[in-house]
C-alpha cells in the first residue's frame, strides 16, 4: 500500500487568534448596544402609544417618520421621546415632527421646547 500525503495540520496563529478575539468582543459590544437600543425604541412606542392612541406598528411608524423628517437617529428620537416623558422638555422639531405625525398636539398647547413656569410637568399617567 502506498504511503497517503497528509497536509500537516495548521498550528495555533496567535495574530488570527488576537485579531478573532478581537472580531468577537466588537460583535459582542454591538450586540448589546442593540439590545440597549431596542428597549429605548420599544419604550419610546409605548409613549406614543398613550399620547396618540395608536396601535404599537403606528408608533413605530410615527417614530421612524420623525427621524427621518428630522434627520436625528431614530435611537436618539427615543430617547428624546423617553426624557420628555419624565422632564416635559422636548426641542422644537421633534415635538414639531411627532405631532403632525400624530395629527394633534401632543401637550395640549403649542409645541414648546420648555413647560411653561408653574405648570404640570408631563408624568405619562392618566388618574382615575
Amino acid at each position: 500500500m502506498p504511503p497517503i500525503d497528509v497536509a500537516p495540520v495548521p498550528g495555533p496563529d496567535p495574530d488570527s487568534d488576537s485579531d478573532q478575539i478581537f472580531r468577537l468582543q466588537e460583535q459582542v459590544r454591538q450586540l448589546k448596544e442593540a439590545v440597549v437600543s431596542h428597549a429605548v425604541v420599544d419604550q419610546a412606542i409605548g409613549v406614543v402609544i398613550a399620547l396618540g392612541g395608536v396601535t404599537p406598528d403606528e408608533g413605530w411608524i410615527v417614530l421612524k417618520e420623525v427621524s427621518q423628517h428630522t434627520n436625528i437617529k431614530l435611537r436618539n428620537v427615543a430617547e428624546t421621546v423617553l426624557i420628555w416623558g419624565r422632564t416635559g422638555v422636548m426641542p422644537p422639531e421633534i415635538l414639531t415632527a411627532l405631532e403632525d405625525r400624530l395629527g394633534r398636539p401632543v401637550c395640549g398647547g403649542p409645541a414648546l421646547s420648555e413647560p411653561p413656569s408653574g405648570s404640570p410637568r408631563v408624568s405619562g399617567r392618566n388618574s382615575r
